[in-house]
């Protein structure tokens, strides 16, 4: 998840007609056959438009460098649109959270999750609230039964560490949604959420660690009111997933020497030091499918995986 920045960019309803692009021609893949169109990445719109429109069209002419290819990156209007996107091959390859990837795997025999950031290994969720609300720090998972009468806001509806895991551990600690008061909100971002609990529109909200960090650093939102109530256990989350017929479309190698790239970016050097600082990262770290095993069976318990 990317350090927190802003911008305005506003996209189609269709969620794919805004890109930033290298170019809009197909490169050549080994041998010389030309591909049959540029290849295509995105994201899940989990921040400010603004931090994504800087990051990622400058890591796609990096992944053009990796290839040789045209890459060209296409902007969403929300979660749901970039698994809708990749499992019709609109999009090759993708940034998504743990459920999103999850739910694309799912959908997309034989897609792959290549890469994952440093962080992602062991990531977290926080529960903050304002100091209005009257609630306190706690230790454990026992509790979220505090929040039983409080307002709660998530941020994406298929956000992995702003829904899917806070909503999976207030089960695990007894605490049922009917208890709050109100149906919980959905902010559709972490920035989002923290701006909601900071101006009081709600007393509770779920965000990532790393985007609470951000925001702390970044002083741009007055958290003097907001406390962080719980630090969740680590779960694996964020990861780029690629399509299983990218090499087909692009040639033998494709997703190979993109890996590479990833794997191969390096904080010491400044070019690669400004797209890792933009991921709140310090390095790419292979990762599996299997990493994501546990996100599956939460989402599948919470009726999130059609």
């Amino acid at each position: 998840m990317p350090a927190v920045d802003r911008r305005s960019l506003f996209v189609g309803s269709a969620g794919l007609l805004l890109l930033a692009a290298c170019g809009d021609g197909g490169g050549e893949q080994p041998g010389g056959e030309a591909a049959a169109g540029p290849l295509n990445i995105s994201a899940i719109p989990d921040q400010d438009p603004e931090l994504l429109n800087r990051l990622y069209p400058s890591l796609a002419e990096r992944f053009a460098s990796a290839t040789g290819h045209t890459v060209v990156y296409r902007p969403v209007t929300d979660y749901t649109a970039v698994v809708r996107a990749f499992e019709v091959g609109d999009i090759h390859l993708a940034w998504m959270g743990g459920l999103t990837g999850v739910q694309a795997r799912n959908r997309v025999d034989g897609a792959t999750a290549i890469a994952q950031r440093d962080i992602d290994q062991d990531f977290h969720s926080l529960f903050i609230a304002t100091t209005a609300s009257g609630l306190a720090p706690f230790e454990d998972v026992a509790g979220l039964r505090a929040l039983a009468g409080h307002t709660l806001t998530f941020g994406s509806e298929t956000s992995t560490s702003g829904r899917l895991m806070p909503q999976h551990f207030m089960r695990e600690g007894g605490l049922d949604q009917a208890e709050l008061k109100g149906k919980p909100g959905f902010s559709g971002s972490h920035d989002a959420t923290i701006e909601a609990v900071a101006s009081g529109s709600f007393e509770v909200g779920t965000v990532n660690e790393q985007v609470w960090k951000a925001t702390n650093e970044a002083g741009e939102v007055d958290l003097g009111d907001v406390v962080v109530l719980w630090r969740t256990p680590g779960y694996a989350d964020y990861h780029w997933l690629a399509r299983p017929d990218l090499d087909a479309q692009f040639g033998t190698g494709t997703t190979q020497s993109i890996t590479d790239m990833l794997l191969g970016l390096d904080v010491s050097e400044p070019e690669d030091a400004d797209i890792l600082r933009l991921f709140g990262a310090e390095s790419f770290v292979a990762t599996t499918d299997a990493n994501y095993d546990q996100i599956e069976s939460v989402a599948r318990e919470l009726g999130l995986l059609a």
